[in-house]
């Protein structure tokens, strides 16, 4: 075949770098955009944040009720104000106004720091201010940094330390011992000649550290060192020792027919041991956190106002930027030079990014408003009331396609009456009712969680019976679907839900 030139029409779709700018910090949650923010801060001089009391464009371009007959109103609140100003071109040089005063090189030294930087009993923070500031900014310490803090205070011998920092290695994040004794001793170098009762013994004194219960081998002695610890005077104190050292298995299988005959003790009296036992914590070294605790900052929030549900952004995560209107004058129309050209781009990019922060937050809120829309029951009634909701019914709503919502709606959370969800949490599945209707996933956890709370712990109900309480008010489940929602809920089967009365 010999090479030749063809000539074709065809369409394309090209994604430009304000698309792919737009599309990325749609997808960003609020901690992320407000470091993208500040990162476009540091690096483009166009950009300034705007501070408060200074004078600033409060029009805003979205706001619109949305009112219905007979309804009552969705409003989208006047307080999303624009983030964008537009620079005046006036020319302005740097040199006029407050600009032309000029700074001495040398400043006089007379005066003492105190002069400046006043310490009173008034700006020194209290007891209670210093607790909540390290409470607050602490970094979470490990099991085992809290332990090796505990053994750095308890006299012992180099080889019993040596041993029992090997022991506190070898705990779990739940406070239990992995490794066997024995694999221990073998793990130690022969020439420090290290026997077993020597590691026991070094075992014995971790297991008095705090938290309770802490180095156990298995959940009986785990137990066991917890009860050890509670004073003698504590009620039931005996028979709930014997309890776990002889029949914790019986315990777990919840016969508790077998266990009064075993105890000899009454129903009552069983009670009030298990009571103490189920007081302990089977996991001990889930106390110690090690991890910082994560903070929702709410996107989106959501009140009632007059009958009104009113919908707007949470302005103080998304801080308003505008462009430098100085910085901007001095851009040249007909000027090429570096330094220009520089500036002219910079210019560019910061219109394009604060654009790119307008249409994220215009397509944010009208997911948003859409969302409160349709789920208006639950926001007045509850989980119970939530109705089926996919991506592609806002989407459609919106006139966006079904990818946008999902990027919209990731990471992003809503602050209503009921509390802050986030913006997937009101998109679930249906399931039919018998009347014809669509009943959500979500409303039926909620009456699972509702029916499994009123239930008799002494007969709780089984799977299959919640599936026919559930028929009875028209919601057509399958018994396996009901057991998929209870334990999404992180609810126990029946079996491990009964309780002795």
């Amino acid at each position: 075949m010999k090479p030749s030139l063809v000539l074709k029409m065809g369409q394309q779709l090209t994604m430009t770098p304000q698309l792919q700018q737009a599309i990325r910090l749609l997808q960003l949650s609020t901690l992320d955009l407000q470091q993208e923010i500040q990162e476009a801060l540091d690096s483009n001089p166009m950009l300034e944040r705007e501070e408060d009391g200074d004078d600033f464009d409060s029009s805003d371009p979205m706001a619109e009720a949305v009112d219905r007959p007979g309804e009552t109103g969705i409003e989208k609140s006047s307080s999303q104000e624009s983030t964008y100003e537009e620079p005046s071109h006036s020319g302005e040089s740097a040199e006029d106004g407050d600009w032309g005063e000029r700074i001495p090189s040398e400043l006089p030294v007379d005066t003492a720091w105190e002069d400046i930087y006043q310490t009173s009993a008034s700006s020194l923070p209290s007891n209670d201010d210093d607790e909540y500031f390290t409470s607050r900014t602490s970094s979470g310490i490990s099991l085992q940094s809290h332990l090796l803090w505990q053994l750095n205070l308890a006299p012992m011998s180099d080889t019993d330390r040596l041993i029992a920092t090997t022991l506190i290695d070898c705990i779990n994040d739940q406070g239990y011992l992995e490794e066997t004794l024995q694999e221990i001793v073998d793990s130690f170098d022969p020439e420090l000649e290290v026997e077993l009762d020597e590691v026991e013994v070094v075992l014995r004194r971790i297991q008095q550290f705090e938290p309770a219960g802490i180095g156990a081998r298995d959940l009986r002695e785990c137990l066991l060192l917890q009860l050890r610890q509670l004073p003698d005077r504590t009620p039931w104190l005996c028979e709930a020792q014997r309890l776990v050292g002889e029949y914790l298995d019986i315990l777990g299988g919840r016969d508790y027919n077998l266990l009064m005959r075993r105890m000899k003790l009454k129903e009552d009296e069983l009670r009030q041991v298990i009571e103490l036992i189920q007081s302990l914590n089977p996991r001990p070294g889930s106390q110690i956190e090690a991890s910082e605790p994560e903070y929702v900052v709410p996107d989106v929030i959501v009140r009632k106002h007059n009958d009104r549900w009113l919908v707007e952004l949470n302005q103080e995560a998304m801080p308003r930027l505008r462009v430098n209107a100085q910085y901007a004058g001095f851009v040249k129309r007909a000027d090429s030079s570096a330094d220009n050209t520089f500036m002219r781009n910079q210019l560019q990019e910061a219109r394009w990014f604060i654009k790119s922060l307008l249409s994220r937050n215009e397509t944010l809120m009208k997911v948003a408003t859409q969302i409160v829309e349709h789920q208006r029951a639950f926001l007045e009634h509850g989980d119970e009331a939530m109705k089926p909701l996919v991506l592609h019914d806002i989407a459609e709503a919106v006139g966006m396609h079904e990818s946008t919502i999902s990027r919209v709606t990731t990471q992003k959370y809503m602050h209503t009456p009921r509390g802050i969800y986030e913006l997937k949490y009101f998109f679930s599945s249906h399931v039919s009712t018998a009347e014809g209707g669509e009943c959500s996933s979500t409303a039926i956890r909620a009456i699972i969680k509702k029916l499994v709370a009123a239930e008799n712990q002494k007969k709780p109900l089984s799977d299959s019976k919640i599936a026919g309480l559930l028929e009875a008010q028209g919601i057509q489940v399958a018994r396996r679907t009901v057991a998929k929602y209870r334990e999404s809920l992180g609810i126990a089967p029946s079996s491990e839900r009964k309780r002795l009365l």
